[in-house]
């Protein structure tokens, strides 16, 4: 197994792949894919949709073994939440 090393820093990965995710993937997943995740490869653009995020990640890599990607929850700013909520009153 091939270690990927990161080619950008930190701010430059965030930043690169908002701007991708925004220019060019949202207008094509968010309607009909709310809650998914997507994963977009930083230097070719391409990317996948699945409710896992291992699936997204292992079909991007699959197409693009390379690639430097960067994940989005779909309808969402963060792909993950830690701690509790509280339950919304009906």
């Amino acid at each position: 197994m091939t270690v990927r090393q990161p080619r950008y820093s930190k701010e430059e990965f965030a930043r690169r792949g908002d701007e991708i995710y925004e220019s060019q993937v949202r207008p094509q997943v968010e309607e009909g894919n709310h809650g998914k995740i997507v994963a977009i490869d930083l230097e070719t653009g391409a990317f996948e949709v699945d409710a896992s995020e291992i699936a997204a990640c292992d079909r991007l890599e699959a197409r693009c073994p390379d690639a430097q990607i960067w994940i989005v929850r779909v309808g969402s700013r963060h792909v993950r939440r830690f701690g509790g909520r509280t339950k919304k009153a009906v």
